[in-house]
């Protein structure tokens, strides 16, 4: 089975491109990195040479007028239906932390993410959990442990009982000695997915646990969990679709 291509989506000020290419290489994809000015230049490219999508982390625009406000901005007024249609074809996407922002702004995902409620950046390792869902990322996905780095992170959302009696709610925090709900997140939620379940966005970074080594406790023989396990399934499911 061959390669399924993946575009990095990099925008000015994200800092995870090259974590997430490893993670899909890894993961059996052919990722690119993709700057957000060349796609706008030109968006066919989306739909013509690529079936998975990922949205970095970082702080685009340093989070200029809120995170995530100013790329949001330039996917929906400069690529215009282009990422609607992309996901109209099956084909997946990820917004991994300033990436989610990005994709509930754009109102591809439900939901919003607001200022932790600690009032302050968080930066620490975190335990997810995956409940049955719709999301294609996180089928039979065992729990998974990666650091969050953010200081709005905090997913809100008007109604999360209809949210997860829908199958969108694809990933909560696990509550372990050493972390619980870090950012005061409606219902533990760190990830949700779109209607079609081909969507996804959480705030954690698995991008950033893909080998055992780096996580913190690895000396210790304790580290679980690899990150990499939600991009293998994101990839096997791009895969699946061919040329789609």
């Amino acid at each position: 089975m061959s390669r399924p291509r993946a575009m990095v989506l990099a925008a000015p000020g994200t800092n995870r491109d090259h974590d997430v290419a490893l993670a899909l290489q890894l993961a059996g994809a052919d990722p690119h990195i993709t700057l957000l000015e060349e796609l706008l230049a030109n968006p066919a490219v989306l739909l013509r040479d690529t079936q998975l999508l990922v949205l970095a982390g970082g702080f685009s625009y340093a989070d200029a007028l809120g995170a995530g406000r100013m790329w949001s901005l330039a996917v929906t007024h400069r690529l215009g239906d282009v990422l609607p249609r992309f996901v109209a074809l099956g084909r997946p996407v990820i917004g991994i932390c300033n990436g989610f922002q990005v994709l509930t702004r754009t109102g591809l995902l439900p939901g919003a993410l607001g200022h932790n409620a600690s009032g302050h950046f968080q930066c620490e390792w975190v335990r997810m959990e995956a409940p049955a869902s719709k999301s294609v990322w996180t089928t039979a996905l065992e729990p998974i442990e990666c650091p969050i780095a953010h200081g709005e992170g905090r997913y809100v959302h008007p109604d999360v009982a209809a949210l997860a009696a829908n199958g969108q709610v694809a990933l909560r925090y696990a509550d372990t000695e050493r972390s619980g709900n870090p950012n005061g997140s409606a219902a533990g939620i760190a990830g949700v997915c779109d209607e079609t379940g081909v969507v996804l966005g959480l705030m954690p970074h698995p991008e950033n646990h893909v080998v055992a080594r780096q996580h913190p406790r690895h000396v210790r023989g304790t580290a679980a969990g690899l990150g990499l396990a939600l991009f293998e399934q994101g990839v096997k499911y791009a895969a699946g679709l061919g040329g789609a």
